[in-house]
Formats: structure tokens, sequence, C-alpha cells
């Protein structure tokens, strides 16, 4: 069957956290009424077309006990959010208006509320639930011990090994894709054993081959997990990285370094960029100076990648990830019921981010553009983004003082306050203090 993933290759994402942006209680009331919350995000689509979006990354929406990585039924809506008829009705109003939708497959764990798990350790009998997880009973009785996800007791590893859950597992990817569903981001992806994805993925491929699927990894050999598992790309965290403290440390060395590594992933796959989401500090946050948030964008909308836009960085939200309980609670705020009761200072941010997403729609082949450094010095550089004959310049200037610097061809300005003037063959540029631009060649 032929493979119609070539809709990835013009993605861009707004990814949003229901639970968080509905303003779903913290924790699930048992046979609490159901709460339709899942419609509110249709009042925000055209805000997302308008931004540029062609899809919509959704965080966990399955029923949960807390913050949704702790599922209780992933053949169930969480009833906080609403039903299946308001998922029905999101897919349907996302689809009319030309947005993908990806959901949040939480497969390495689930909560410890999950019916089969206490089923399991309710008996000590070898029983059928009991091999969905890694138990360890004790000589004289009383409760197992088992094995989690990164220890947080709440949170209870599946044992991959067995066939029921590799069977389960690919049920319900299925499930959602057929009643819709565009893809799949699998959450910890990293702490499932490879083999694992191998068994799942050929059987979900064969029924929807257009469905999009990669897995969060946050460190190790990227393109390795995608050659082990089959998945289309894994989360480039380590660009991410490197763009804030790059920029806040004004040393665009560490930023090639990153840009080197990033071209050697697509010769095997093509990564799925960010500089904010879910779990990491707000973007606006990370910046020691805001004047440098602007780079930060036009670094992720240039370089190659499948780019997503957390909800709220479109409008310079702010909040700090904490390590500790309720951590998260400042990324994952709640929204208005509409975009009219968004404040109006983040308005400019979020015309700068439809400039510059419509700038990469325009040009699709940077999907899979590789950079190369034209000039670099700590708080400036010049790097050309290239694939099969068609090339774009980025220059970025971190200083308190504006900055020379030389393209060897003619160019034209596309975005930004730089300017350009031909000389000998080539173009002088002029990058004014703190300031930024793309350019384009131009025949002279």
């Amino acid at each position: 069957m032929k493979d119609l993933r070539d809709w990835i290759e013009r993605a861009v994402f707004w990814q949003v956290y229901p639970l968080g942006f509905t303003g779903a209680e913290r924790e699930a009331i048992a046979n609490a009424p159901v709460r339709h919350r899942l419609r509110h995000l249709i009042d925000w689509l055209d805000y997302a077309v308008n931004l540029g979006a062609s899809g919509l990354l959704l965080g966990p929406i399955f029923a949960s006990s807390t913050h949704g990585y702790d599922t209780t039924d992933h053949f169930q809506i969480d009833p906080r959010l609403g039903d299946i008829e308001d998922f029905d009705a999101l897919i349907a109003a996302a689809h009319a208006r030309g947005l993908r939708v990806v959901l949040d497959g939480v497969f390495n764990h689930v909560g410890r509320d999950h019916p089969r798990f206490q089923r399991a350790i309710a008996s000590r009998a070898n029983t059928e639930d009991a091999a969905w997880f890694r138990l360890t009973w004790p000589e004289k009785g009383g409760e197992p011990d088992y094995a989690t996800f990164e220890g947080h007791r709440q949170l209870v590893a599946l044992n991959h090994d067995a066939p029921a859950v590799v069977d389960y597992v690919t049920r319900v990817m299925m499930h959602w894709l057929d009643r819709g569903a565009d893809g799949w981001r699998l959450d910890a992806a990293y702490a499932v054993p490879r083999p694992f994805w191998r068994k799942v993925l050929p059987a979900v491929r064969s029924r929807h081959p257009g469905a999009y699927v990669f897995g969060e990894v946050i460190h190790g050999d990227y393109a390795g997990f995608v050659r082990d598992t089959g998945v289309d790309a894994v989360t480039q965290y380590e660009l991410w990285k490197a763009i804030w403290s790059a920029l806040n440390d004004r040393n665009f060395f560490e930023l090639r370094w990153a840009l080197e590594r990033h071209n050697a992933l697509l010769d095997t796959f093509v990564p799925q960029t960010f500089i904010g989401n879910h779990d990491v500090t707000r973007i606006a946050s990370q910046f020691r100076d805001e004047r440098h948030l602007p780079h930060a964008l036009v670094v992720l909308m240039i370089v190659a990648g499948t780019p997503s836009i957390y909800a709220g960085d479109e409008q310079a939200f702010r909040g700090i990830k904490e390590h500790r309980a309720g951590g998260d609670d400042a990324i994952r705020p709640a929204f208005p019921p509409m975009p009219d009761g968004l404040a109006p200072f983040g308005w400019p941010v979020y015309r700068l981010h439809q400039n510059l997403i419509g700038l990469r729609r325009r040009h699709p082949w940077l999907h899979r553009a590789r950079c190369k450094m034209i000039g670099l010095r700590n708080a400036d550089l010049v790097f050309e983004a290239a694939h099969a004959g068609d090339r774009l310049f980025v220059a970025l200037n971190l200083s308190d003082t504006p900055v020379a610097s030389r393209i060897p061809c003619s160019v034209a300005l596309l975005a930004g306050n730089v300017s350009a003037t031909h000389a000998g063959g080539g173009s002088e540029i002029m990058m004014p203090a703190h300031g930024w631009g793309i350019l384009e060649p131009v025949d002279r």
C-alpha cells in the first residue's frame, strides 16, 4: 500500500495540553458527570489556522486519575474532557479546516488505578492480569512490588514482553486512527524496549499508512532509535536545548555543534522540532534577554524538522517548570473561552509567528534543509539552509552593536531587519544590534 505520509512535509503543529487548556479538575472524581470541555477546543481551531498551523498535537485525552499520563482506560475519553461524541466533533471540525490531529499515547505505563492493575494485585495467583505487569510478590503476603516509570509509584510500567500488551497497544492505536486521528505521539517511548514498537507498528501501518508516529526521546542515539523501532521521528531535545542555551550565553558555537548533529540525523529521519512544549519552561521565560525570542523562532522555522508551537508560546506566555508536585501548573494554564479573551500584549508575538510560519509553509523544502555556516562568531552568525537546489540565508546578531557580514551571492530580505547591499558578486549585510533576518538569493 502506498505510503501516504507526504502530508508531514508541510506540517506545522499547534500543541495543546487539553486538561490544562480547558481548566479541568486536577483529579478525576468518581461518578462525576461528564464535562464536555473538549468542544472548547473547537472555538480555537480558527485561531490555530490563522496562526498558520496545519495540525493539532493533542496532549492526553483518555481517562486518567490526574494529569492524563496515569491512564485508566485507553478506550474512553476522560470524563473531565467529554465523551466520544465530543471527540468526533473535534475531529470533524479540525478536518473541515484542513487540520490533522495527532494524539498522545501513553503506552509505557498505566495509572495505579487502572482496573487491570488493581485486579492483578488483588490476588497472588498467576493471573492473566498479572502478566501485564512486572510484579514481585513478598514472601509473607501483602501487595507486590512493581516496576514503575522513573520511580513514580502512581505510574505502573507495563510488561512489554507480554503478547497481550502488544495486542492491546496495537488495538488502541488502530481504534483511534479508525476514529479519525491522523497520528500518535508515543509518550516516554525511550523507556519502552525497542523491539516492542517493531511488533506494534507494522500492523498499525498496514491499516493506516498515512499515520504519523513519533516518539518522545530526550537524549541518546536518536537515529538508532528510529532505525530500531520504525517510528517516523523522535523529539529533538538536543536542538531545543542548544537554541535557548546558545542565545542566552551568546555562544553560537554551541548552536553550530547542534546543527551539525541535526544535519547528520537527516540521513535517517526528519526530527520533530520545537522550542517549547508541555514539559519544559516556557520559551519566553527561558531567555535572559527577551529580544532574542524572535531569533529562536527563526531557527525553528528555518532548520529541517516537523515543527510544533506549544499553545501560548505564540502569545509570549510565561511559565517556569518546577520539579515538585504541581510543578507543571505554570506551564499548563487554562485558556479563556475564546481567543478574544487573550491579553493584548501577546498579539505582536502572534503576528511574528504568523509571518515566520507562513514563510516556512511557502518553502516546504525546508522540511529537509541542511544548514551550513557562512559566518560565525560568539554573538553573531550567518548560515545557509539548502535542499535540492533551493536555499535561504539566516543572519542573527545577539550583540549590543551592529555587525557586518557577507553572503557569497546576491540576496534580498524576506523577513527581519537586516540590510543587504550587492557587492562584488556577493552581498554585504548589516545586522542591527539584536537584529535578525531571513534572506533569499536573487538573480542579478
